[in-house]
């Protein structure tokens, strides 16, 4: 597998995702400070710097020490996601045929939204999981829907049929170097507004986003992985010394459930991932419900996946440790508060 950058725009990439080793020399790291850093100059444009807010843990019902929240929900279309698919687009030109990505939602909504503003056409591949509030916005921002398969894995198939025949520009949702270098642009923001935590809880599904953060912080701070414990993609390949298949299920499946990791961000995991953890649904469930009731933060099963191990004791912090939580998404159809997380994936 390879990729190309035209040569006007290039963050220097090197891929070397294969790998066995999980120790990479920093210029030889598929991403790096530098190339986040050239990322965020890039994107600053058309993606919000979005705000942090800090609060003490006992308003969740916590022993007290200092917490950070890192909203990223408020991002354009509702996730981190933008932020991969404009440094896709603004440093790879798009063919007649457009781009095209296969998406449990929120990386469709991005690239549909990111081709919108810059006038390329789109199409997007999801499975039928994919919630409404998702599939609505993907075609609110004006792309091609097809519904392809039952998960993540199908839509990625059909998507990859439709880029053979079409010449269509593929934009993966994770792992591919210009996605993972502009979702690493929110571990950017997160150490200059808040320079001083100890601890970064993230939730896990292809791990661009935990990669790339990683990536960033290169070991200065504690990078906590969370993933639900019917999808529980690190997890495993951590075990197993490689990316492997796992389930694809649960409350979260249409954001943290691709069936395996990336290759890509896998060695950067083994060096700067410190711990990993699972969660249960109810978990993640009580996670939104608590949301909701301290914040008035509406925020879908993926999104509150981090603050889930924090809630539930799956992730336990030393006294006074300085712990943030990145709240990636918000794409969820709710009717009335007291159904948050338990809206079907129709």
């Amino acid at each position: 597998m390879s990729w190309q950058l035209p040569n006007s725009v290039s963050y220097g990439i090197v891929l070397t995702a294969m790998q066995p080793s999980s120790t990479i020399p920093e210029a030889q790291r598929p991403v790096d400070r530098d190339q986040i850093t050239a990322a965020e100059r890039l994107i600053r444009s058309y993606v919000r710097r979005t705000p942090i807010v800090t609060l003490d843990a006992q308003d969740f019902g916590l022993d007290a020490l200092p917490l950070v929240l890192k909203l990223e929900f408020l991002q354009h279309t509702g996730s981190f996601k933008p932020r991969g698919a404009f440094s896709n687009l603004l440093t790879r030109p798009a063919p007649p045929a457009g781009v095209a990505a296969a998406s449990g939602g929120n990386h469709g909504a991005a690239v549909a939204y990111a081709a919108m503003r810059l006038g390329i056409r789109a199409t997007i591949f999801v499975p039928r999981i994919t919630p409404p509030a998702k599939t609505e916005r993907i075609r609110g921002y004006g792309a091609d829907l097809v519904v392809a398969g039952d998960r993540y894995a199908d839509a990625l198939a059909a998507s990859e049929d439709f880029i053979g025949s079409t010449g269509a520009l593929a934009i993966h949702a994770y792992d591919q170097p210009e996605t993972m270098i502009g979702q690493g642009t929110v571990g950017l923001e997160i150490e200059g507004d808040a320079p001083n935590i100890d601890t970064l809880l993230v939730a896990v599904g292809g791990g661009g986003l935990i990669g790339s953060i990683a990536a960033w912080y290169a070991g200065r701070v504690r990078i906590v992985a969370v993933e639900p414990e019917l999808a529980p993609t690190l997890h495993a390949a951590l075990a197993a010394g490689r990316p492997v298949d796992t389930p694809a299920g649960g409350i979260a499946a249409d954001s943290l459930a691709p069936r395996r990791v990336g290759e890509l961000m896998f060695p950067i995991a083994r060096r700067f991932v410190a711990h990993s953890v699972l969660v249960s649904d109810e978990a993640i469930c009580s996670a939104q419900q608590a949301l909701w009731a301290v914040l008035r933060v509406v925020a879908e099963p993926g999104g509150a996946a981090a603050l889930a191990a924090l809630l539930s004791g799956a992730y336990r912090p030393e006294p006074g440790e300085r712990v943030a939580v990145l709240l990636c998404g918000a794409n969820t159809t709710v009717i009335r508060p007291g159904e948050v997380g338990n809206q079907p994936h129709r």
